[in-house]
C-alpha cells in the first residue's frame, strides 16, 4: 500500500517479499517468543522487522498513513475469511470421508489460522501507537488530538494490553466476528453442531 502512495522504500530495500527470512527481527522473531515458551508466560506474542516507509514520499500526507494502516487488518480479515472458506470445503469433504484423519489435521490448521488473523486485526485496531489503529483514528482528529495521541506512544503497548487483558474490549468483537466466519464455514456442512473430532 505504501508502494501505491508513492513510497518505494520498501521496495528499495527488498522487503516486498512473501520470504520470510526476510521479515526476522532479532528480538520480535526469536528471542522474545524462546523468552515466553521458557518462562512458560501465559501469552504469546511478537512481532517482525517494521517494513519502513518514509511519509515525505506519500502522495497524500494526510491519508496515505491511513490508507497504510487499513492494509494490515484488511490482509488479516482476507486470510480469515479465506480460511473460512476452505474450512468449509474440508468440512463437506469431511462429510464424505469422515475417518480422513488428515482432514482432521487441515481442519485444525485452518481454524486456528482463521482465529488467529481476527485477533491479529482487531488487536492491530486499537487505535494508540504503535499499533494500526492509531493512524486510522489520527485521520479523523484535528492536529492537537494527533499530538495527543503520539504523546501516549511510549506506553501504547502496555495500554493496548491492559485493555485486552483487563477489561476485554476484543472479547465482544472477537466472539461476533469469528462467530460470522464459523457459520459461513460449516453452515448446512455435514459436520455442522459437531466438534470435527477436535
Amino acid at each position: 500500500m505504501a508502494d501505491r502512495c508513492g513510497d518505494t522504500s520498501a521496495r528499495f530495500l527488498g522487503r516486498m517479499s512473501l520470504n520470510p527470512l526476510k521479515h526476522i527481527d532479532l528480538m520480535g522473531t526469536v528471542i522474545l517468543p524462546l523468552l515466553m515458551i521458557v518462562t512458560n508466560f501465559p501469552y504469546m506474542f511478537g512481532w517482525g522487522k517494521p517494513v519502513p516507509i518514509n511519509p515525505r514520499n506519500f502522495t497524500n500526507m494526510r491519508r496515505d498513513p491511513m490508507l497504510i494502516s487499513l492494509a494490515g487488518p484488511l490482509a488479516n480479515l482476507l486470510v480469515a475469511l479465506f480460511s473460512a472458506l476452505i474450512l468449509r470445503v474440508i468440512a463437506v469433504l469431511i462429510g464424505a470421508a469422515p475417518d480422513a484423519q488428515i482432514l482432521h489435521i487441515l481442519a485444525i490448521i485452518f481454524l486456528f489460522l482463521m482465529i488467529i488473523n481476527v485477533l491479529l486485526m482487531l488487536f492491530n485496531l486499537i487505535p494508540v501507537p504503535p499499533l494500526d489503529g492509531h493512524h486510522i483514528l489520527g485521520y479523523f482528529l484535528p492536529p492537537g488530538g494527533q499530538r495527543m495521541l503520539e504523546q501516549i506512544g511510549p506506553f501504547g503497548i502496555l495500554i493496548a494490553i491492559v485493555l485486552v487483558n483487563q477489561l476485554g474490549i476484543l472479547h465482544t468483537p472477537m466472539k461476533l466476528i469469528s462467530g460470522g466466519l464459523m457459520f459461513l464455514a460449516f453452515y448446512g456442512t455435514p459436520v455442522w453442531g459437531t466438534n470435527l473430532s477436535l
